[in-house]
């Protein structure tokens, strides 16, 4: 038996191994969609936490909301980012080095809420905030209330 004729079993069982390995990998990677699938008329309702100042974390997050906001399509996917604690330092116009980023993304309807009373505490108003932030009571509530609304929450 010729060296290349013995190799064939194995080359066979190589070869099915690899395209069950791809079947796999390409089934894994696919998200299922829960029903209603989202939509204009039923769109996915994601709160975020903005919870640090540290410009690499915060760059992070901005990056998470993107990606989710890609996935979904901006049609299907309503956020809102909820800033409290440290993470209020980001939407302060005079102190964020990630104020284009937030802009940007105010400008395909992400909306930004302020914890009114960490600015409290901090002695800030709204004149203080990147133009554009809104301001509620307080950001935990704010939270919690829009997930019994149905909204899911994501601390990045």
């Amino acid at each position: 038996m010729t060296r290349a004729r013995a190799m064939m079993p194995f080359r066979f069982l190589l070869s099915a191994l690899l395209a069950l390995f791809v079947a796999v990998s390409a089934n894994a990677a696919e998200t299922v969609l829960a029903d209603p699938k989202p939509s204009i008329e039923s769109p996915r309702r994601i709160v975020f936490s903005l919870v640090e100042s540290d410009p690499a974390r915060v760059n992070a997050v901005l990056t998470n909301i993107g990606n989710v906001q890609k996935f979904y399509g901006i049609d299907n996917v309503e956020i809102v980012v909820v800033a409290y604690g440290p993470g209020l330092r980001p939407l302060l116009k005079d102190e964020t080095p990630v104020r284009a980023r937030i802009e940007g993304l105010m400008a395909i309807n992400v909306e930004f809420l302020a914890c009114g009373a960490t600015m409290e505490t901090l002695h800030k108003s709204a004149t203080d905030l990147i133009d554009g932030v809104d301001v509620v009571p307080n950001g935990l509530p704010e939270i919690v209330e829009r997930q019994l609304r149905g909204w899911a929450h994501l601390r990045p």
